[in-house]
């Protein structure tokens, strides 16, 4: 008896035993959980977009315009002289602004026609496009001085490859995009399109593909670039409809297009290509210019004399700016410091200057007849993507 007694009572022993270690365990799992739980874990390593063969690469994925910060200029620009280059359609010449002064400090004659100043990919020329002379004049933004014409048929626009590989012009009443030599201007290949007026466009984040406005059919045309193909088209849900300037948004999510006639901004999503939505600007919606900290951008309404300005974070339009005794604000730049908005007046034979902080016209400056897409030069950016001023 006594020693079934013993026997019990060593059992319940071992059985309190094997019970406190399996709550010690337990414990032991518990706090190391917590410690666990305690330390944070590593960040998340931000993964680099794989752009373009060639392109450089993106700086933030976040913000195609990183590079575009005020007066961040780059060293193979930063020893221009800041002016205003503006062409003059019908009086056949290029107006120069000295932007601290708004006083027109030389005129240079160019070809027939001229309807942008685009810098270069490598930002060391400027081309005027000479629409129907078929001719683009380099200028040396340097010393200002204009050099022998080069022969191109119908440059409405220009545009370069985010790898700097071709010069895309815009050849409006011709059909078709044309990838040239960015230098020689030399044509390499010719894609002809079925819409009418091929006359704006900006590139993805990643620059694989640009979407294209065609002004005279009411559409837009997705490119891929490396194949220098059309891979998608689509007719805009307004009749009317007239695409003029195509801006994408910081973070490359969406891609904005004026449109004149619609008198608004079409939002597109580039990569599904899918039917857009009108956002309502103002009468005659042109012209678009994002700021230098990437938060807003600047719409000329030309049929109204006015600029909207859009709210990326907000998503909508927060403030409307009216220029003093009317005007046809078109296309233009925004200073290397972001304080002024420099736009063509259209209809005016004038330029305004005007302060993005308060929306006030700080200048009005007569020029040629029939100014048109003007360019602020120099400008922040590591390289240009054409148009009146596109830079990454």
């Amino acid at each position: 008896m006594q020693h079934n007694i013993v026997k019990a009572t060593l059992l319940a022993g071992a059985a309190l035993a094997a019970l406190a270690a399996c709550g010690t365990e337990t414990r032991e799992k518990e706090s190391r959980a917590t410690k666990a739980a305690a330390v944070p874990a590593p960040p998340k390593k931000k993964q680099p977009v794989q752009g373009l063969p060639g392109m450089p690469p993106v700086l933030d994925p976040k913000d195609v315009y990183a590079a575009d910060r005020p007066g961040k200029l780059s060293p193979v620009v930063k020893d221009f002289p800041s002016r205003v280059y503006v062409p003059n359609t019908e009086s056949d010449t290029v107006s120069v602004i000295d932007p601290k002064t708004f006083e027109i400090i030389d005129t240079i004659p160019v070809g027939r026609q001229p309807q942008h100043v685009v810098p270069s990919w490598d930002m060391k020329t400027l081309w005027v496009n000479n629409n129907r002379g078929h001719t683009l004049t380099p200028i040396d933004p340097r010393t200002g001085k204009a050099g022998k014409e080069v022969e191109v048929h119908d440059p409405y626009n220009l545009y370069f490859t985010p790898n700097g590989k071709y010069a895309v012009v815009m050849a409006s009443l011709d059909r078709e995009l044309v990838f040239r030599d960015p230098h020689t201007m030399k044509r390499v290949k010719t894609e002809p399109v079925t819409c009418y007026g091929v006359n704006h466009a900006d590139f993805s984040l990643d620059g694989k593909y640009f979407i294209v406005s065609c002004e005279f059919s009411g559409e837009l045309l997705k490119v891929d670039t490396e194949r220098m193909e059309v891979v998608g088209q689509q007719k805009l849900p307004f009749d009317g409809a007239m695409p003029q300037d195509v801006k994408i948004s910081p973070d490359g999510k969406k891609f904005y297009i004026a449109d004149m006639m619609a008198d608004g901004m079409w939002v597109l999503d580039g990569d599904k290509f899918d039917k857009p939505k009108l956002l309502p600007t103002g009468k005659g919606c042109h012209g678009l210019y994002v700021s230098r900290d990437s938060r807003e951008m600047y719409v000329s309404n030309r049929g109204e004399g006015s600029v909207s300005v859009f709210d990326f974070t907000q998503d909508k339009l927060t403030k409307k700016w009216q220029l003093p005794d009317g005007g046809s604000p078109d296309m233009g730049g925004v200073s290397a410091d972001g304080k002024v908005l420099w736009l063509s007046g259209r209809y005016d034979a004038e330029v305004y200057a005007i302060d993005t902080r308060t929306g006030a016209q700080l200048a009005r400056i007569p020029v040629g007849s029939g100014p048109h897409g003007l360019a602020v030069y120099p400008q922040p950016g590591r390289y240009s993507l054409g148009h009146t001023g596109i830079f990454r």
